[in-house]
């Protein structure tokens, strides 16, 4: 193969002519795209900016892992969304990064979140109640703040004020929404900063950031053991024997909430909705919680033996994965298959396309979870759930133990009732669901 192959163009005026339709969801303009012009396309975006965007998994692999020492994430992350949550894992890169990855992965070791497994479980059995039975409702707020209480839950294991957590959940939630507008309207970004719209948004976070400093000053003034998230950082310790700094703390922990609890809320979501249209599904999950449960009362021995159950989220996630794109940016010039990719050109990668592309996945629109029993498909380059290489999502295991805990109780406490129409999708930082109104019943 030459290697000026060349990348296929789709002009700014095209962009502007689809910004509404992009606004609200950016899926089916991208969808056309790959379909009319291969697997990565150049998007002109304005202002002599342009990104790649791209569904070949086998560059994804490349950039991630083969020769990830090459990219870097892209300003969205380092600088744009770390203007709301910090210099965070999430948003740091090159060394900073390396050294806050070395100090708080020992905090999300399995034998560390084990114990956090007690605390998971109240909390999902308590946000469960929440659920009403035998009238439609609308699935994602529960999930939503079953997530976010799971969260700061894990982070503070003591009694936080409902006023806190409800001006903490506000704040992650509302400068999402700001980013994406930014993210999405770029040509509007002077009017954004004019109106102070933008500045509005960083009051929000400045007003997060000093709840939590207080949160971390009264934990330090405790002497107690509390076991949870916030005791591992607080006793996280650099090579130098030094600890983090209360501001770095900061950070991590608003990352944890931006990150922790809007992908797994989404992920439950889409689970949940998947399995109100799989029946089928569903009974296949009781009868295994019944056998796990008369087999054990320990929450790990469940985990580790709710096989289907972790199937099905899998599936779920493969068909709406949450983090529904990956973006890079390469340091210096790279080659791939022939195709020239400039030094600092920004790359936008489709999970989404990725997950369902024909090529790989086979009937890729159907919901079929014993595909996952291949481990070759779970863990071959076109399944990224979590990401992949040295950045993979640091909190994956937890997000998989609190998916499956919460399937688990709600499967057994309730029937979700059959639905037919297909599922909506709203893409905004995160693939959130739209209109996942449910009905349930009692078992």
């Amino acid at each position: 193969m030459s290697a000026s192959r060349s990348i296929p163009e789709v002009s700014f005026f095209k962009f502007l002519n689809h910004a509404n339709n992009i606004l609200k969801n950016p899926l089916p303009f991208h969808a056309l795209n790959f379909k009319n012009l291969g697997d990565i396309f150049r998007l002109n975006i304005g202002f002599g900016k342009s990104v790649l965007f791209c569904r070949d998994a086998g560059l994804l692999q490349h950039v991630l892992q083969k020769n990830q020492k090459n990219y870097t994430k892209s300003y969205i992350q380092t600088k744009d969304l770390a203007r709301y949550v910090g210099k965070g894992l999430l948003t740091s890169e090159g060394e900073h990064w390396q050294k806050q990855r070395k100090l708080i992965q020992p905090a999300f070791h399995k034998s560390q979140l084990v114990l956090l497994l007690n605390t998971v479980q109240r909390t999902i059995l308590e946000e469960l109640k929440n659920v009403k039975t035998n009238k439609p409702i609308d699935v994602f707020p529960i999930f939503n703040d079953l997530a976010f209480q799971t969260v700061v839950k894990s982070i503070f294991n003591i009694a936080v004020s409902e006023e806190d957590i409800a001006s903490l959940q506000h704040t992650t939630e509302a400068t999402q929404q700001m980013l994406v507008q930014e993210l999405r309207q770029p040509f509007l970004v002077w009017w954004f900063n004019l109106s102070g719209k933008s500045k509005k948004h960083l009051d929000l976070t400045q007003n997060s950031r000093t709840i939590l400093r207080r949160l971390v000053e009264e934990r330090k003034l405790n002497n107690k053991k509390h076991d949870d998230l916030l005791d591992m950082l607080l006793n996280a310790r650099y090579d130098d024997g030094s600890e983090m700094s209360e501001s770095q703390l900061v950070d991590e922990i608003l990352i944890l909430f931006a990150a922790g609890h809007e992908t797994t809320s989404n992920a439950l979501t889409f689970t949940t909705e998947l399995l109100a249209r799989n029946p089928e599904a569903q009974l296949k999950i009781l009868d295994e919680i019944s056998k796990v449960k008369s087999e054990s009362d320990d929450i790990m021995h469940w985990i580790k033996n709710a096989t289907y159950t972790k199937l099905v989220i899998e599936e779920s996630m493969r068909l709406y994965p949450p983090a529904y794109f990956i973006d890079r940016v390469n340091n210096e010039e790279d080659v791939f298959e022939g195709m020239i990719l400039p030094k600092g050109s920004t790359l936008l990668f489709s999970v989404y396309e990725i997950h369902r592309h024909p090529n790989f996945w086979k009937d890729p629109e159907d919901f079929i979870p014993e595909r996952f029993l291949d481990e070759n498909i779970k863990f071959s380059k076109n399944y990224y759930p979590f990401g992949a290489g040295p950045r993979m999502c640091i909190g994956n295991n937890f997000a998989m133990y609190e998916m499956i805990l919460a399937i688990i109780a709600l499967v057994e406490q309730f029937e979700i009732v059959e639905k037919k129409d297909p599922i909506q999708i709203k893409p905004l930082i995160t693939l959130k669901p739209h209109n996942a109104i449910l009905e349930f019943k009692k078992r």
